[in-house]
């Protein structure tokens, strides 16, 4: 059978009635930009996560740059990241002007290590923007007690983890602020692209308001040089509709995380390994396998979707060259590039058909 890599349909059937009620009503209201809908998705985003306040806007990408923007990041700073994520979380540290330090991620959680973060440390750091990478928190103490002692600021990139938590506290207050992206693929997910900010400094969420909105608290009149960055209305009106499933969707997927690392205990498949006191919500099931390529070809030929994320690390993209890190110079990221997929999983996906990919999978070993 085909088995898709995710299946937004599934999700989509059942809540139909709801999506296509909450769309009719933002067009028949004629309020597009702004509004109660997004005014309340924003309030449910901040309980969500714990936080004081919620800031909608266009994008996971838009989220970042309105932090480093508001954060004052820029021009001769350095913002330390990892390499082993979408381009995104380098992309917006660039776009304030600012430098990416690539910090090598830890072999098992593909998270950043704390010990290469601390090893990257100069007087231009003005920030650590840790990924939780594939729905699984970074080592957050770790990186809360490096950026205190030298004063830096800690912008998560939530982008694929809303709803996580690590230890007993949400991910998206685990710093002074941070970013999450609502792309259809993502746990919670628009018809578009989308994004939010939270944070609990009042301040800096007045800031990033007024950026989403070219710099302005009052209509034609600006204090800041901005951007258009606003999450509308039929966004915000169809997550709200989605948002109330999350925590059923995230444990769902955690059960079928639990059915592979079932599935492939004690065979050659490396699994995902889930930090103790980490809540992971599984946006993707990533194994790993020297013989990456033989399993990809193995699940196309049986109408298995499978995903690599990433094929190349950032350090070594065309786009930052300019930074001169060689071939070798994050190995760890390197050899998980080369190594590692993500298999299908998503909360309606049946055990039959988890028990299909996994066999596919360790046919292709032997």
């Amino acid at each position: 059978m085909a088995i898709p890599l995710l299946d937004l349909k599934a999700q989509y059937a059942p809540i139909r009635p709801q999506i296509d009620e909450a769309i009719d009503e933002v067009i028949s209201s004629a309020a597009f930009i702004g509004g109660q809908k997004v005014k309340r998705l924003e309030e449910e985003i901040a309980a969500l996560c714990g936080t004081k306040h919620a800031v909608g806007c266009a994008s996971g990408t838009d989220a970042l740059i309105l932090i480093l923007d508001a954060l004052g990041v820029g021009a001769g700073d350095e913002v330390i990241t990892t390499p082993f994520t979408f381009v995104a979380t380098a992309e917006a540290i660039s776009q304030v002007g600012a430098t990416p330090v690539f910090a090598d991620i830890r072999p098992d959680t593909y998270s950043v290590d704390p010990a290469a973060i601390e090893a990257a440390l100069t007087d231009r750091t003005r920030a650590i923007m840790p990924v939780h990478i594939f729905g699984q928190a970074a080592e957050m103490d770790e990186i809360n007690r490096m950026a205190a002692e030298h004063g830096l600021f800690v912008v998560e990139d939530a982008c694929q983890a809303i709803g996580g938590a690590y230890k007993g506290r949400p991910v998206g207050s685990l710093g002074h602020a941070a970013a999450f992206s609502f792309f259809p693929s993502k746990n919670l997910g628009c018809a578009g692209d989308g994004g939010a900010i939270t944070t609990d400094d009042e301040a800096l969420a007045a800031a990033m308001a007024k950026l989403r909105t070219h710099g302005t608290g009052k209509k034609y009149y600006h204090d800041l040089l901005g951007f258009n960055s606003r999450l509308d209305a039929l966004q915000a009106a169809i997550l709200l509709v989605k948002l109330p499933y999350l925590a059923e969707w995230n444990e769902a997927r955690r059960r079928k995380a639990e059915v592979y690392d079932s599935l492939f205990e004690g065979t050659q498949v490396v699994a995902p390994v889930r930090m103790a006191e980490v809540e992971h919500v599984y946006h993707l099931y990533i194994v790993r396998s020297p013989k990456r390529d033989a399993i990809i070809e193995a699940l196309k030929a049986a109408e298995i979707g499978s995903g690599v994320y990433y094929p190349v690390p950032l350090h070594r993209q065309e786009v930052y060259r300019s930074l001169g890190y060689a071939e070798g110079s994050l190995p760890v990221a390197e050899k998980a590039c080369n190594e590692t997929l993500a298999l299908p999983l998503f909360p309606e996906i049946g055990e039959e058909q988890q028990r299909e990919v996994a066999q596919t999978v360790l046919s292709a070993l032997q």
